[in-house]
């Protein structure tokens, strides 16, 4: 009960914000990661792991029904759930994956705004310990339990400067990388490949050019990330 009671305070505890060294530092860290190729052969399963989340839990509202998700080496991944194969619950749920980064992205860095930067962390080990029961592969366990092992550390062992730098390095990568997998997207599409992403579905589905859902992917991982870098760097404009 200790320990419950323990969580308990540093979830609602609010916290003021980081230095701006260190907000400048963990927002460069994210770029990195981002953007140098090695690095991102790793952290793109993270955006993965983000990108089949919102799948998920957009079917669930859809009122569809989970049946799986599948986390792969490749940093691909799959969500299957079950109701109509068309339809309005249908098309939310393809359109929710590439904009998931993004919008969690957006979500975190209101939280952070608001000085939960440590509830911030325990929020997502309960989304991911959510998520570890719709995994139905082995690859997908491993990520996942990877994942939600470091959060708890962070969580749990370090103090809040360090829970706080950590929350914006996550807050920022989720913003930096969400553009990313859809440039990434469309440029397999016009090579030729990816025939059966999210895009070309919504286009089997409406009827609207695959382009147009990607521009609209883009838009939104665009908007997001400008409103989110907004939100952090707020508290040192003032």
């Amino acid at each position: 009960m200790d320990a419950v009671a323990q969580v308990w305070h540093r979830a609602w505890a609010t916290q003021a914000p980081p230095p701006a060294e260190v907000m400048v530092v963990t927002a460069a860290l994210a770029l990195l990661l981002v953007l140098y190729r090695p690095a991102w052969g790793l952290s793109r399963h993270v955006v993965t792991i983000v990108h089949e989340a919102a799948h998920g839990v957009v079917a669930l509202l859809a009122g569809r029904r989970l049946a799986g998700i599948r986390l792969h080496s490749d940093t691909s991944g799959l969500t299957v759930s079950r109701g109509k194969p068309r339809g309005t619950g249908m098309i939310l749920t393809f359109v929710a994956g590439y904009p998931g980064p993004a919008l969690f992205g957006l979500a975190a860095a209101a939280v952070l705004g608001s000085g939960h930067a440590v509830g911030l962390l325990w929020g997502l080990l309960a989304g991911l310990a959510l998520l570890l029961l719709q995994i139905r592969n082995w690859f997908g366990l491993c990520s996942v339990l990877g994942t939600g092992s470091a959060v708890f550390a962070v969580s749990w062992w370090l103090d809040e400067r360090w829970q706080s730098a950590c929350a914006y390095l996550i807050t920022w990568f989720l913003l930096f990388a969400a553009p990313r997998p859809v440039l990434e997207l469309q440029s397999k599409r016009r090579g030729g490949g990816a025939r059966d992403s999210d895009a070309d579905w919504l286009a089997r589905l409406t009827g609207l050019p695959g382009l147009v859902w990607v521009g609209l992917f883009a838009v939104l991982a665009f908007a997001a990330l400008a409103v989110g870098g907004y939100w952090l760097t707020a508290p040192y404009r003032r």
